[in-house]
């Protein structure tokens, strides 16, 4: 085990900011909603990921509901570094779902970006980056009350067309004390387009924290030419880790190994059927042919996926001899 995963934070000696050396890009799995949970970061950990995300939490629900607690956010002990997204729209319910994970984690980070148009009219995810006041409260609420001086208090953000404001809202955030600002280089209404790695490269100039870069990373490569071009600290992959969990530690598809080590996690971790199915529907697309998808994406139970797994790629076994 490198010693990035050894880091036990919880006692408050070490932070993940220590990870964030020069010339070094840190490699950082996405918050994604129903994805980026105990079982997949799990797997991507094992193949040279960094730093994992929860998938997003709405911080009132969380802290109104125990139910809601159990069912979003759950870990263990090997899961770190670990950073619990949270959407909110009032500094003290972020600063009390801080206070409620950070015993179990490393750092919260605040959803700016979310585009979905449930969050944006509840007062979340993208439409905080037009209210910099606002951001710059909660992240201080963060930062003055949870007592570990080591948890880190970040953002997610995308950018405005006019990057004065985005800049203006990073250096806001910055004088607030957030550890770092991750940008996914779209605007609030892009979707596919390209990504604007001009505006990461200005952002990363205007600030003095670390920059992590998303949007697009679907191969290593990706992650050494954005830094390249922008100069981030690191970059953070969605999709493309959906596509292939292994892409951190160079694989061009997903290894037939790292589909195995899905369904052992999977198994072992009592991950639900759709969850484990679709996590390898999204492993399997890029190397299997149209009739073999419509197969695989008709099964219906794990020991029918586990068969059908052996008989069309082999075990693991297979690869050893």
């Amino acid at each position: 085990i490198s010693p990035i995963n050894q880091m036990k934070t919880a006692n408050g000696n070490t932070s993940v900011m220590d990870m964030f050396e020069k010339g070094k890009v840190l490699k950082i799995c996405a918050p994604m909603v129903r994805y980026s949970k105990l079982a997949f970061r799990s797997l991507v950990r094992k193949y040279n990921c960094d730093i994992c995300f929860t998938p997003m939490i709405v911080a009132a629900d969380f802290l109104r509901s125990i139910k809601a607690r159990d069912s979003e956010f759950t870990t263990n002990e090997r899961d770190r570094p670990l950073i619990v997204q949270f959407a909110a729209h009032d500094a003290q319910s972020l600063a009390d779902a801080a206070c409620a994970v950070a015993p179990f984690s490393d750092g919260v980070d605040l959803n700016c970006g979310c585009p979905q148009r449930w969050a944006m009219s509840a007062g979340y995810g993208a439409c905080l980056i037009n209210k910099p006041e606002l951001v710059k409260d909660m992240v201080r609420h963060v930062r003055n009350q949870v007592d570990n001086p080591n948890y880190t208090a970040s953002i997610k953000i995308r950018i405005h067309k006019d990057l004065k404001q985005t800049v203006d809202l990073c250096q806001k955030a910055e004088s607030a004390g957030v550890s770092w600002i991750t940008v996914h280089g779209r605007t609030t209404e892009e979707r596919h387009q390209p990504v604007h790695y001009d505006a990461i490269k200005t952002i990363k100039d205007s600030v003095s924290v670390p920059v992590i870069a998303n949007g697009d990373i679907k191969y290593l490569r990706d992650v050494e030419s954005t830094h390249e071009l922008t100069g981030v600290d690191g970059v953070m992959a969605a999709r493309g880790l959906l596509a292939n969990p292994a892409m951190f530690a160079g694989y061009e598809d997903t290894p037939l190994q790292c589909i195995w080590d899905w369904v052992d996690i999977a198994v072992e971790q009592g991950t639900p059927f759709t969850c484990f199915h679709h996590h390898l529907i999204y492993m399997l697309e890029r190397v299997s042919s149209q009739p073999e998808r419509k197969v695989f994406n008709s099964l219906s139970s794990t020991s029918a996926v586990i068969d059908y797994l052996q008989n069309t790629y082999g075990s693991v076994h297979d690869l050893r001899t």
